[in-house]
């Protein structure tokens, strides 16, 4: 009998494992904090298997920070790449003077995974990245969650055949990919938007408007999350340690964030769900986006594979759902292999209460 419980066990495992979602994070994890919450929840997220995450700014801090939070989330053996040439560039509010920066904090005092500090150089090629996982992965079986800049994107379906696949990128993003989902421009038209414009819109305009299908591209624009505002219980209610809830206290001083980034890496992995519908009527249109990284819905009614977003719950109702999941992850990382960590990592982080000052154990 006890054989047999441990062989249903194991097959009701084997049938979870098969559920899970093929994933790759495509993130500017450099200025805003949502991009670090976008990654808790994908590497905490039972439903996901992350395949890689592929840093869309060129510092070396954006890199070993991916590298530290996979790291401390249980996911060290998630492979990250980067742009080339790397920089030591740091975030600084040269507008407002206001938000910090978390990224080199994050890479140095939760160091680890397979870019420790140092050693970002050791980051893949972004697209020789790309190409592997698609290549080695089921058809028809990859989300990609694209929520910074496009670059990689863009320079992925202009590449060629390599040691992983015979195919084009193109031709091996319609084989492989089942949803692209971006985060970024207005809808049904306006901008220009930062993730279309912040590095280059001429790479953003050719991923949206010649991406290749038959698989989805689904839009989440910068109202949804904007006014979602998260962060808040992790701060207040977290470990005390959690990388991510020091980032949202470094960035911005223990006000929670809009959820641009999580939000829509929260419709990647579950759909629709609670918490969203689609905007363009009848599911029909595509989205075109100019020159100067502003963008517009076009109607059409031959195209029935994009979709933009719209929130159907209330704001607070998007935010305490994400808040949630940040709680969850922060714990369930904090009460296993993240614990020790934590603790050691805990005395070289600034007090709560001094901002700058150094708490002592």
């Amino acid at each position: 009998m006890k054989k047999l419980v441990t062989l249903l066990l194991s097959l009701a495992n084997v049938g979870l494992a098969a559920t899970k979602k093929n994933f790759i994070i495509d993130t500017d994890l450099f200025s805003d904090v949502d991009d670090a919450g976008a990654l808790l929840l994908a590497a905490t997220s039972p439903d996901v298997n992350l395949l890689a995450v592929n840093v869309n700014y060129p510092s070396s801090f954006s890199a070993l920070a991916a590298s530290a939070l996979l790291s401390h989330y249980g996911k060290a053996h998630v492979p990250i790449g980067s742009p080339r040439p790397l920089t030591n560039a740091t975030f600084f509010d040269r507008y407002y003077f206001d938000l910090g920066e978390y990224a080199s904090k994050v890479a140095y005092h939760y160091s680890g995974g397979s870019l420790p500090w140092g050693h970002a150089d050791n980051a893949w090629d972004p697209v020789a990245l790309y190409r592997k996982v698609l290549a080695e992965a089921e058809d028809g079986s990859v989300t990609i969650a694209s929520i910074g800049f496009l670059d990689n994107l863009s320079a992925l379906l202009n590449s060629t055949a390599d040691a992983s696949s015979p195919l084009s990128g193109r031709d091996l993003v319609s084989l492989k990919v089942s949803e692209l989902v971006v985060m970024g421009g207005s809808y049904p038209s306006g901008g220009p938007s930062w993730n279309f414009f912040g590095s280059n819109a001429s790479l953003a305009a050719h991923v949206v408007n010649t991406w290749t299908g038959p698989g989805r591209m689904v839009f989440a624009g910068d109202d949804v999350g904007k006014h979602a505002l998260t962060g808040g219980p992790l701060m207040a209610e977290g470990p005390e340690a959690d990388p991510v809830g020091r980032a949202y206290i470094w960035y911005g001083y223990h006000r929670p964030r809009p959820s641009w980034d999580p939000l829509a890496v929260w419709y990647a992995i579950h759909g629709l769900g609670k918490l969203f519908e689609y905007g363009n009527e009848g599911g029909s249109g595509y989205n075109f986006v100019e020159a100067d990284g502003s963008n517009r819905w076009v109607a059409d009614e031959t195209v029935r594979n994009q979709f933009f977003l719209r929130l159907k719950v209330a704001n607070e109702t998007a935010a305490e759902e994400i808040d949630r999941l940040f709680l969850e992850g922060a714990l369930l990382a904090a009460s296993g292999r993240g614990t020790e960590r934590a603790k050691q990592s805990s005395s070289l982080l600034p007090c709560r209460s001094c901002h700058g000052g150094r708490e002592e154990l």
